[in-house]
């Protein structure tokens, strides 16, 4: 996937593609990582590149299951260690529940197909607006693209801080960009 998103020919197409493009570009902090430096924590956060990226489909998940108004519990156990790799977990295994979270949210959006689609409110958390019945699936759709984006660069600092490695620089060495005389592929330390 390119560095931008290409042409869109309606909302719904757009709003699906930025997505798609934050869920990449959150994805390539972890490229070239070893399992270790997925798990470091290099900042004064207790976040890592993994657990970020892990976050980032759970949250997306739990944000389609409103949408298609299947009743979760609330647990905020599961909450926190959905921000860490557990003992064992691979990020291998993260992409590809995120691949099969991204496949559902975009059947779902396809199948209802009305962005205006009453999405309910949860209030059983403090930072909903407690006046407020529901949203739209445009509404969930833009959240989704904001909190992506907004994990991606926690994740790019931290990836920063692990070993140095940019967001371009990255994304070049993983599309097999050439190098030139403005950007030299990402490369590990030696």
């Amino acid at each position: 996937m390119p560095g931008q998103v290409g042409a869109i020919a309606n909302e719904q197409e757009g709003l699906l593609a930025y997505l798609a493009q934050m869920r990449y570009v959150v994805r390539l902090t972890a490229y070239g990582l070893s399992p270790e430096q997925l798990r470091a924590t290099p900042t004064a956060s207790p976040l890592t590149v993994g657990g970020l990226i892990k976050h980032c489909a759970s949250t997306e998940e739990g944000w389609i299951d409103v949408v298609r108004r299947e009743p979760r519990e609330l647990d905020y156990t599961a909450y926190e260690e959905n921000f860490a790799l557990s003992d064992g977990e691979t990020i291998d295994e993260v992409f590809a529940r995120y691949d099969r979270i991204a496949a559902r949210t975009e059947k779902t959006v396809a199948e209802i197909g009305d962005l205006d689609r009453a999405v309910p409110v949860d209030h059983s958390v403090p930072w909903n607006p407690p006046d407020l019945d529901n949203w739209s699936v445009r509404w969930v759709l833009l959240h989704l693209i904001q909190e992506t984006a907004r994990h991606a660069g926690h994740a790019d600092i931290i990836r920063e801080s692990v070993d140095g490695g940019t967001a371009y620089p990255i994304m070049a060495a993983a599309e097999g960009w050439p190098e030139s005389p403005w950007m030299k592929p990402w490369q590990p330390a030696s």
